[in-house]
């Protein structure tokens, strides 16, 4: 899976008519923080922002053993 940035993710909901909050809605997300995410304000490092960064193909999947 290729990478994405977040202007190239915004385009997608754009060309595929989709709202970000139905596509958060229907993932299991708060359509807010999914909105943090694509912005900047939330960085997607930990927690539920790195699970929201993941889903949209912003960042890859990686398993920690700690």
């Amino acid at each position: 899976m290729q990478i994405k940035t977040p202007a190239q993710v915004k385009q997608e909901f754009i060309n595929s008519g989709i709202p970000v909050s139905n596509w958060a809605t229907k993932n299991g997300f708060v359509p807010q923080e999914v909105y943090k995410v694509l912005n900047g304000q939330a960085k997607g490092n930990f927690g539920r922002a790195h699970e929201i960064a993941v889903a949209l193909g912003l960042k890859k999947e990686t398993k920690v053993t700690v």
